[in-house]
């Protein structure tokens, strides 16, 4: 079983490099965007959105890192590395529910369809394909290593959304101004 999860996996070493990669890169910038943004008086409200909308997206980064290092890894079957995936799919799928919990619990901003889409229903999908590509890895490694794939593929681009969306909203001062 090692030479077909080697077999496998091999054919996907670039995507995952350069997916893990760019995943930390961005999990940085955040801290950075956050320890920016920590400098001006914060409220209730603040530390709210970071929750709600901030956290998410690092959280978003780091599975698509955590994804990535899982599958470059030299595994010797394809199963022993769905255990980690699963969980992580699983654990995504918990965190996007609290924070559709936050999301509804928000009083000084009222979220927008917008916002509901890509800060929960693309993020649960995303976690699906995932934790969906984890279940299928032993029966049809070709296809769950796609579904993996779309899934940090797209946990990548909604944290690239997110985090331009949370570096404009503070940018224009939303941090200090009560929305509209």
């Amino acid at each position: 079983m090692a030479a077909s999860a080697s077999s496998f996996l091999t054919a996907w070493s670039n995507f995952y490099v350069m997916t893990g990669s760019s995943a930390a890169a961005l999990t940085g910038l955040m801290f950075v965007v956050i320890a920016l943004a920590s400098g001006s008086d914060r409220s209730r409200k603040t530390t709210d959105g970071i929750a709600t909308f901030s956290t998410p997206t690092v959280v978003h980064f780091s599975a698509a890192l955590f994804v990535s290092a899982v599958l470059s890894a030299p595994w010797p079957s394809l199963v022993s590395a769905g255990i980690p995936l699963g969980l992580a799919g699983l654990y995504g799928i918990v965190h996007v529910f609290r924070v559709m919990i936050r999301t509804r619990r928000l009083t000084t901003y009222t979220p927008d369809t917008e916002d509901w889409t890509w800060f929960t229903i693309l993020p649960l999908l995303a976690y699906g394909a995932v934790f969906a590509g984890t279940l299928a890895l032993a029966a049809f490694p070709r296809d769950a290593l796609f579904v993996l794939a779309g899934g940090v593929l797209l946990l990548l681009l909604i944290g690239i959304r997110n985090a331009w969306d949370v570096v404009t909203f503070l940018a224009i001062g939303g941090a200090n101004d009560p929305p509209t």
